[in-house]
């Protein structure tokens, strides 16, 4: 949370001076670019030398390694990620010289208000994928947008970009109500599920939160919401405010499909807006969840008065997201793939997706992410997990957390017939060594550190 009662917004004016703390960060090296930009004399501190803090220094901003109190220098304001606490030498430094310190979350939400539209994308999954089709969109409508990507997009080298149009796009996230900070002048919700259980008490709070976050949209704005999904229409329902609807399903949703095809798993179909054509797509990634993450960047596209033209080329550019279904290489004639998805209802999106590739079996190595989202989740798991032809669980990914629940991925391998365990990174890629055959697709799945696995044994073809 702000360490301040000033609103952030007072120090966006040029020549203030900004330390950021964990400059190097993937949401906070583009932050440093935007407020150079708009005049601010920015500095920062990083644990690590990168390539992100070398491109920092060649844009003329100063980045010290390591945190400490002398670091702050005559900064007026700092900013820190949300994984540097109180404790740290430099937020200690600030908070003891009376200097203000503010979350990542609330510099952005600050940035946005300089911008004429704001388009925050949020979901339980799907984040990425439409904040990064709506990128394609955009640039194909040379809108010059400035960007803001939980992941890397092939298209920008990188998971962000700074324009110099109107627009910002941003992947907006709900964990610890992050996104409550922004300022979206278009709001897109993709589904809302139970997750983020160490932070949300329930489902009913996590849909509360989304709530929030569409009531931020003001009244000139658009809130765009998945008719098809139960979660993000109940957290959304009776506003009194009109919402723009897309769907598959869902008979009265404003934006949905015609013409669907499918052509080796790639689906292609109308965007159709109130019954009229207003686009057509034909997406190089697979699935339906593919094809509403779809129809939701093209909501926004046609809500903001961008061409049909540019959204069937923008979204016919797009090849995916780093760490979404994003290919690796092979080894011993099997394919071998690297997926984000870490929340049971991705899990499904992606197994029943890669069912109907051509492929002979699916061979699937997941890592669980943190102990409260396996032990809240622990059936889903067990179902999902259940999908593949073989299927390998990595011992679970920590993150921020300490094991108070006692759980492990044993307890899941003893619910999962035929399921393998493996306790280090290491024994997974053995496992899938021995595993693979000819025709295989094999899947890394989780958001930790699981993709080693997979990257190592392309290593050993």
């Amino acid at each position: 949370m702000s360490l301040s009662k000033v609103d952030i917004h007072e120090y966006m004016k040029p020549g203030v001076r900004v330390h950021l703390a964990g400059i190097g960060g993937v949401s906070m090296c583009p932050l440093a670019e935007v407020l150079q930009g708009m005049g601010l004399q920015v500095q920062g501190s990083d644990m690590n030398e990168s390539a992100t803090v070398r491109h920092l220094r060649e844009l003329g901003i100063h980045v010290d390694i390591g945190h400490s109190a002398e670091n702050l220098r005559r900064c007026d304001l700092v900013i820190r990620t949300a994984a540097i606490h109180n404790e740290n030498p430099e937020i200690a430094g600030a908070m003891a010289r009376g200097i203000p310190v503010y979350e990542r979350a609330e510099a952005w939400g600050a940035i946005m208000r300089q911008y004429e539209n704001a388009l925050c994308i949020s979901g339980t999954h799907g984040k990425t994928t439409t904040t990064s089709m709506a990128t394609h969109i955009f640039m194909a409508a040379q809108a010059d947008p400035t960007v803001m990507i939980g992941g890397t997009l092939s298209m920008l080298g990188s998971g962000y970009r700074v324009g110099e149009g109107d627009t910002i796009i941003l992947e907006s996230c709900e964990y610890c109500n992050s996104f409550h900070s922004f300022f979206p002048t278009v709001a897109v919700i993709l589904n809302v599920e139970a997750d983020h259980l160490d932070f949300f008490k329930d489902l009913e709070d996590v849909q509360k939160s989304f709530r929030k976050f569409a009531s931020l949209v003001p009244e000139n704005g658009h809130i765009i919401v998945n008719a098809d999904d139960r979660g993000a229409m109940d957290a959304v329902r009776d506003m009194g405010r009109e919402l723009f609807t897309f769907g598959i399903n869902d008979p009265h949703a404003r934006c949905t499909v015609g013409n669907v095809s499918f052509h080796d798993g790639f689906p292609s179909f109308d965007i159709l807006v109130d019954g009229e054509e207003y686009s057509h797509a034909e997406l190089q990634v697979a699935g339906r969840h593919n094809i509403l993450n779809a129809l939701a960047a093209a909501s926004a596209a046609y809500v903001l008065g961008l061409p049909g033209g540019a959204v069937s080329r923008g979204l016919g550019s797009f090849t995916g997201a780093g760490r979404r279904f994003e290919r690796k290489g092979s080894f011993h004639g099997a394919e071998v793939y690297d997926d984000y998805a870490h929340h049971p209802g991705e899990l499904h999106a992606l197994l029943t997706t890669v069912k109907n590739l051509p492929y002979e079996r699916i061979v699937c190595a997941f890592q669980p992410h943190t102990y409260t989202r396996t032990h809240a989740l622990f059936e889903e798991f067990v179902q999902e997990l259940q999908l593949p032809d073989v299927t390998i669980v990595a011992e679970i990914y920590a993150a921020r957390e300490s094991n108070e629940l006692g759980i492990s991925s044993r307890d899941l391998v003893a619910r999962i017939p035929g399921s393998i365990y493996c306790a280090t990174l290491a024994e997974v890629t053995d496992a899938l060594a021995e595993i693979a055959r000819p025709g295989d697709l094999i899947l890394t799945v989780g958001a930790g550190d699981i993709v080693k696995a997979g990257e190592n044994l392309v290593k050993r073809a």
